[in-house]
């Protein structure tokens, strides 16, 4: 009988698997880890600089997080009125809430706590511009086309809820400013016609500012916002995953492939640097950026308004859109319709959902079912690009409106001015917007067409024989043509012959009309300027040699 003998002698490995091994086995055979792995690790990433807005968005919201959870162990959301005696001087004797006195007291007595909590509002702002930027990113180069469009539905649904989570958070301390903010949105909210009253009551638990309002907004702040958020973050990178990422048109870059490079080692390794980076930009910014000095603000009464009260940058627009509304309103019956807050708390919404909707309504005009993974030169999607202009006109518009105050005392400026501006801009600057940057669209076309023909120009002057004075152009590359030639150009929807061969009028639909004439405004004559061909650069170049 023969028996197997281990080796387990200096300079020979046991034949048995070792205890690493066994426990990865382990979780392969329940969890498909190693086959999971295999397939997604390598897969091939894209590289951009445009695409580090996605990640700054990413890692802004883990830093919340992780700075979330700490100050959750020193924050009390209480709205029971206590007695200051802490060690900051100025409030000693002061009445306020237990809310207000936590907060103080994590920026004076809990080591790092003022740190932590500036770097926790400084990555809420950078994390709300950062999905601003990236959204408007992915709609110029309509990376948003199939497969994406939910996945745009889950940006844009991130983007609205961090506008909230923004508000409840920043109303959290108390302080006279969050407090004013808070009296701003209980004031929209009753404008509501008919049931504004009763959600009013239902939210802050009877008469403003009530006692129940700060325990709301911190379960809302850090349990189900957050929460919701997670999970769309989640469902996006998974997607992003699954989709793949989308290209700039180059060699050898098609819609059935990704040049890039593989997500282990490299692409994880870039990332896990530029996490560290943003980390330390937004330390660096709340070690020396103060921000939010609620004790300098002092606790919120509501008979109290602070001179120069700003929200944050994000929901400046929104403030705007109140503060330049005529002050119209309409009693019937007893009863008072707020005309000059309710519309344009119903604007906000619709301005918004402006963005969430485009998608649908290209994809609608166009008909294109086709995937689309190559992205987009926003100059050869003129009218995209010009609308996406236009709304970010409208946003900082209204932005000059929600901080008139401001505008007026730092420029010497009549308040009253400054409120017809925005008035008369919030019409005429987004059509201006629009028409100007797409002109400037066209004539950057017009100036890749003649790069393409003609070549790049040099700068130098050369005489010919017979006296006449011509430019050098140094021709491109085949890749700098392919580049700037790859692009698709749509023709426009045509409705047809409205009367059939028998002269038996046709009719057509209001919708299939509606359509055309978007697809006409969209990619009609004058919206985009005819690629050149090859025909066009072989004339160009035969006999041109001094070119």
């Amino acid at each position: 009988m023969s028996e197997r003998v281990r080796n387990t002698g200096p300079g020979n490995r046991a034949t048995g698997p070792g205890k690493g091994e066994r426990v990865a086995d382990w979780a392969d055979g329940r969890l498909g880890v190693h086959t999971l792995a295999k397939t997604q690790m390598r897969k091939v990433f894209p590289d951009h600089w445009s695409f580090m807005f996605g990640e700054i968005c990413l890692y802004s919201f883990l830093i919340l997080i992780l700075t979330g959870v700490w100050l959750t162990l020193f924050f009390e959301p209480s709205a029971a009125e206590v007695e200051y005696n802490g060690s900051y001087e100025p409030l000693k004797g002061v009445l306020m809430t237990r809310a207000f006195e936590s907060t103080v007291d994590i920026s004076m007595e809990v080591r790092g706590g003022l740190l932590i909590r500036q770097i926790h509002h400084w990555a809420a702002l950078v994390f709300v511009a950062g999905m601003l930027v990236h959204m408007m990113r992915v709609f110029f180069t309509g990376a948003f086309r199939k497969p994406r469009e939910i996945n745009w539905l889950f940006g844009w649904t991130l983007l609205m809820l961090g506008l909230i989570t923004g508000l409840t958070g920043y109303s959290l301390p108390d302080d006279l400013l969050s407090g004013t903010g808070i009296r701003f949105a209980q004031g929209a909210i009753l404008s509501i016609p008919v049931v504004g009253t009763y959600i009013s009551f239902f939210l802050f638990g009877g008469e403003f500012p009530g006692h129940d309002i700060i325990p709301r907004l911190f379960a809302v702040h850090v349990l189900l916002l957050p929460g919701i958020m997670l999970g769309l973050v989640v469902a996006h990178l998974i997607l992003v995953f699954y989709h793949k990422h989308t290209q700039f048109a180059g060699p050898g870059r098609t819609e059935r492939n990704v040049v890039g490079a593989p997500f282990l080692p490299i692409y994880i390794a870039k990332a896990g640097g530029f996490f560290f980076l943003v980390f330390g930009v937004l330390a660096m910014m709340g070690a020396i950026a103060t921000i939010n000095p609620v004790w300098a603000l002092g606790p919120y009464r509501p008979d109290l308004v602070g001179t120069g009260a700003q929200p944050d940058w994000y929901l400046g627009f929104s403030e705007g859109l109140i503060r330049v509304m005529p002050s119209w309103e309409i009693n019937a019956w007893g009863h008072t319709l707020e005309l000059g807050v309710f519309i344009p708390f119903a604007l906000f919404p619709l301005i918004m959902a402006a963005i969430a909707v485009y998608p649908f309504i290209e994809k609608w005009v166009t008909k294109d079912r086709r995937e689309h993974h190559i992205a987009d030169r926003p100059r050869n999607a003129p009218t995209r690009t010009g609308l996406g202009v236009a709304w970010l006109t409208l946003y900082g518009v209204l932005m000059v409106g929600g901080g008139n105050d401001l505008w007026a005392t730092h420029f010497h400026l009549s308040i009253n001015a400054i409120t017809w501006f925005v008035r008369v801009a919030f019409f005429v600057a987004p059509p201006l917007a629009f028409v100007v940057t797409r002109r400037i669209c066209l004539g950057l076309q017009r100036r890749d067409r003649e790069k393409v023909l003609h070549g790049r120009e040099s700068g130098t002057i050369k005489r010919l024989p017979h006296g006449e004075y011509i430019e050098v152009h140094q021709p491109l590359s085949q890749a700098e043509r392919y580049r700037l030639t790859a692009h698709e150009q749509p023709r426009p929807h045509e409705v047809g012959p409205l009367v059939d061969a028998n002269g038996v009028a046709r009719k057509v639909p209001r919708s299939e009309r509606l359509r055309a004439r978007l697809s006409h405004a969209m990619y009609g004559p004058g919206s985009q300027v005819p690629k050149p061909t090859a025909e066009e650069y072989r004339q160009v170049h035969s006999g041109e040699g001094h070119h």
